[in-house]
């Protein structure tokens, strides 16, 4: 870990090479988000190529870009798209961006996923925002020798999503009519969906939906002290007595629909900060 310090200062330098106002806020959009940043007034887009260290998304839907501009009155950094344990990139790497936010002036981080349900309550195409995770990716970004000057060692994960902003959120949900609910999230490596017995396991051990990123993400935004408030789009069904075969492209298609809710929320929540 006391490398990365000076791979976030290089990234940090790139970026301020091209744009020099301090953002606000960080965001990070998943599968079948990318266009969210269609709202952001942006000043520039730099390709995730173009900035050291970051790694080059190969999942389908992930443009890989960094847009930087102002969304709802708030200087923001936006990822178009994220890179994944599955793509073979180390957490390290993977959760770089969220400390090069932290490094640019970052206070708040919003993450957003698309995940498949074992809660039946819920429906393809709505909402749940991230109350709390389960981290069975088999891995830790806080592995290795910790350099204090990004945190502490043993960061404490009592409230790793800020409740005052998850509450903000979904009061702007019920004043806006969306469905949005409050759960938890369970990371899995991937890239293979589950098994049945596996959706049953992971429901068991009071998971209500599965994907696979945010989780790192998170784990590094409580360690270097960035509130977050995460965002899941239920794109499938994973009832173990009703499983039908996931579609990647439906799954796209649900996400997009459900974006402009999305969009409502997160716009919303920014103009708060």
């Amino acid at each position: 870990m006391l490398e990365l310090y000076g791979q976030i200062e290089e990234a940090v330098a790139a970026i301020r090479a091209k744009w020099d106002k301090t953002p606000r806020a960080g965001i990070i959009l998943g599968t079948g988000l990318g266009s969210f940043v269609k709202e952001n007034e942006e000043d520039v887009s730099l390709a995730y190529d173009e900035i050291p260290h970051f790694g080059v998304s190969t999942a389908v839907s992930h443009a890989g870009r960094l847009v930087c501009g102002t969304l709802a009155g708030v200087p923001v950094v936006a990822m178009e798209g994220r890179v994944h344990m599955y793509e073979g990139y180390p957490l390290s790497q993977i959760t770089l961006p969220v400390r090069v936010f932290k490094a640019l002036g970052a206070e708040t981080l919003v993450v957003s996923n698309a995940v498949g349900a074992m809660n039946p309550n819920y429906r393809a195409g709505e909402i749940m925002m991230i109350e709390d995770h389960i981290n069975l990716m088999g891995d830790n970004p806080l592995i290795g020798i910790n350099d204090d000057r990004l945190g502490p060692r043993f960061p404490d994960m009592c409230e790793p999503y800020d409740q005052q902003l998850i509450d903000q959120a979904l009061a702007i949900a019920r004043r806006e009519d969306i469905v949005a609910h409050k759960g938890v999230l369970v990371a899995v490596a991937g890239p293979n969906l589950e098994t049945r017995a596996e959706y049953r396991f992971l429901r068991t051990i009071g998971a209500d939906v599965v994907g696979m990123s945010t989780v790192p993400e998170v784990i590094v935004a409580v360690h270097c002290g960035l509130r977050t408030v995460g965002f899941s789009i239920v794109t499938d069904m994973c009832l173990p007595d009703a499983l039908k075969p996931a579609v990647v492209e439906e799954i796209i298609a649900i996400a997009n629909a459900a974006e402009p809710q999305l969009t409502k929320l997160v716009v919303e929540l920014l103009s708060t900060l």
